[in-house]
């Protein structure tokens, strides 16, 4: 049964790498699929992750913690580590020039602890799908934050014949509500 599930593991890193940009491929990272960082006590997946466009945040800026769940797992929920945390360090990236990382530091400013955002996923049973969902979170997260502004409304004028429209029918209402009123009230 475990060369099932390592085979399954691999499976799914290798989707999710796939996802992540045109040139990333399995097993690009420091192993096979994942190591843990000695001194964070987290790990790191191999391969960039894609926000937009050009937009790639390499696997170096990229930090994982995993702890349990409090969420479903039925037999193994106190013993597998499958609530999945990604950090990603905003105000110190390589990836973001000036004018993004201050946009994103704006508009995250709520979501950021020392310039840190964290993104959680444990809504579900397994490691992999959590850091799948987690990926996922954190990109549209960012996207979001560093989307340029929208465009400034153009004010318009109403037209002639609709500001005559909107006189008219106000002056029949008008009318009409005084009619229904009786005769003293005039």
């Amino acid at each position: 049964m475990p060369n099932a599930r390592a085979a399954y593991a691999r499976r799914i890193l290798r989707r999710a790498a796939a996802r992540r940009a045109p040139g990333a491929r399995f097993g690009a990272g420091k192993s096979a699929w994942w190591s843990y960082d000695r001194e964070g006590g987290g790990c790191e997946v191999p391969g960039p992750l894609r926000v937009r466009g050009s937009l790639v945040i390499p696997e170096v800026e990229l930090s994982w913690r995993f702890s349990h769940s409090s969420g479903p797992g039925g037999q193994g929920v106190n013993t597998a580590d499958s609530r999945v945390e990604l950090l990603y360090d905003v105000a110190n990236s390589t990836v973001l020039s000036p004018m993004l990382r201050a946009r994103a530091l704006e508009r995250l400013s709520g979501r950021l602890v020392n310039g840190v955002l964290s993104v959680t996923a444990s809504e579900h049973r397994s490691q992999l799908r959590n850091r799948e969902a987690a990926e996922r979170r954190l990109v549209e997260e960012l996207a979001a934050a560093i989307a340029p502004p929208p465009r400034a409304r153009r004010p318009t004028r109403a037209t002639k014949a609709s500001v005559e429209r909107r006189l008219t029918a106000k002056r029949m209402r008008s009318d009409v509500k005084r009619l229904r009123r009786p005769d003293g009230d005039l």
